[in-house]
């Protein structure tokens, strides 16, 4: 806790820290073309359905953030499919609901194992959606920032990335996402593979060289819009100098290829927790960050980054608070 604590008031460049009062977390939204490898049992629609959900108020992170007084809003950077009941629902709403940013880069990424997931404009533009939304949440009052993800199969183009710029094993860093079965695991291995070396060859270098690429590349090739996305908003949070609090692997893929673009971004996250997905666990190493929590969530949508809120909060209050053994005339030790 004192560390981050020290993390914090460098953060905001003042000792004590400000207590973080005013958090907003916000979920990216985006679908991808690898699905049609079988990567996941679950529908490509059940991405527009769980972004209606957020809306409405009734997803985990819903009930996450009004337990620790966090502001939800929801970003479409990418999704494919209609979103049901959009217009009933007001554009920057808060209180039970989320509030909802149209910001659509294009309808889903493509297949990555044989094509680009986007192109390099397209990732570019995802990554400015993630950085404007960051300034304009922090231009509206926002202290902290929580970083949040939705896309059915997203934890297929993470995999990819963590393995290209950690330079890991795709076998090391491919978890089971929503839990899918030993068939569906050996599928998605095989599609994050073939992936990077049909992006290797795209790029011109061999598949350890990935990690040499650079990362706004890596994401056109088999990246995410929703991703390329948390990227610009960790790079935008630290622009603002607020602290970041990531989430899981997805938003940890995100973070490395911010880290990339920017390297002194890591000085301004906060690990929320590890994810039982191994590719968290090696972004985590990669990026030299602690994190707070470790509760075995594999869900997403910013969930275990807005349970570690609080610890950020306390550590805050510590550094405010708290009496030294001299303000409570606390006898020293004696030589």
């Amino acid at each position: 806790m004192e560390s981050l604590g020290e993390r914090l008031a460098a953060i905001a460049g003042t000792c004590p820290p400000p207590i973080p009062v005013r958090p907003v977390v916000a979920v990216f939204a985006g679908d991808h073309g690898v699905l049609s490898e079988g990567v996941t049992p679950w529908p490509q629609a059940v991405t527009a359905q769980m972004v209606a959900n957020f809306l409405s108020g009734g997803a985990a992170i819903n009930v996450i953030a009004r337990e620790v007084g966090a502001r939800v809003v929801v970003v479409d950077v990418g999704v494919a499919t209609p979103i049901p009941g959009l217009e009933a629902f007001s554009v920057g709403s808060g209180g039970g609901e989320a509030g909802f940013r149209a910001a659509n880069v294009r309808l889903g990424t493509g297949n990555l194992t044989a094509e680009p997931a986007m192109s390099t404009a397209e990732a570019d533009e995802a990554l400015d959606v993630g950085a404007s939304i960051a300034a304009q949440l922090v231009a509206e009052g926002a202290d902290c920032l929580v970083t949040g993800d939705m896309g059915i199969g997203n934890t297929t183009p993470s995999a990819a990335l963590i393995a290209a710029i950690a330079d890991r094993s795709v076998g090391d860093v491919t978890g089971r996402g929503t839990g899918i079965s030993d068939e569906a695991l050996a599928l998605k291995i095989s599609a994050i593979s073939r992936g990077l070396e049909r992006a290797a060859g795209a790029l011109g270098v061999g598949v350890t060289g990935l990690a040499a690429v650079p990362a706004r590349d890596l994401v056109a090739q088999v990246g995410g819009l929703e991703i390329a996305a948390l990227a610009g908003f960790v790079i935008g949070g630290a622009a603002a100098r607020v602290p970041v609090i990531v989430d899981g692997v997805v938003a940890l893929a995100g973070a490395l290829v911010a880290s990339r673009l920017a390297p002194g971004v890591v000085g301004y996250l906060v690990a929320g927790h590890r994810s039982t997905e191994p590719g968290a666990s090696a972004a985590l190493e990669q990026l030299e960050l602690d994190p707070l929590l470790d509760l075995g969530l594999r869900l997403g949508e910013g969930t275990g980054a807005c349970l570690a809120l609080p610890c950020v909060r306390a550590a805050a209050r510590i550094l405010n608070s708290m009496a030294t053994f001299g303000d409570a005339g606390v006898a020293s030790l004696q030589s």
